[in-house]
């Protein structure tokens, strides 16, 4: 048994992440698109299409990696689809902590209780 993680597009434009524990991804984007479950997200936007798939030989690898693809920007999915590195990580930079490895950045350093801004010459 391979365990695959995939994402679908739907006919709403969103992506879909999922996981899927078979022999071949292909079969789970047929469910998505013939299955006559009313309450599943992707039954109200079909048909879906599939954009990634990944197998993992290790279940939980593949439950981890769902969990953190669904956390992701649609910019970021789309980054990663395309194999864009450098704006897959331009887009991993939190817009809440200051840069701190970048020349003539600052940061502020805390000292005790005190912060203090300081400059890195790297």
């Amino acid at each position: 048994m391979q365990f695959f993680v995939y994402i679908l597009r739907c006919s709403n434009g969103a992506y879909y992440v999922g996981s899927h524990r078979g022999r071949d991804v292909t079969a789970r984007v047929h469910q998505h698109n013939h299955d006559e479950d009313r309450t599943a997200y992707t039954y109200r936007y079909r048909p879906v299409e599939l954009l990634w798939s990944c197998a993992f030989a290790d279940p939980s690898d593949m439950v981890a990696f769902e969990r953190q693809l669904k956390g992701w920007s649609r910019r970021k999915k789309e980054a990663f689809m395309r194999g864009d590195w450098a704006d897959l990580k331009a887009l991993s930079k939190s817009r809440m902590a200051p840069a701190i490895h970048e020349k003539g950045r600052y940061y502020l350093q805390t000292q005790g209780d005190t912060p203090k801004r300081s400059s890195l010459s790297v």
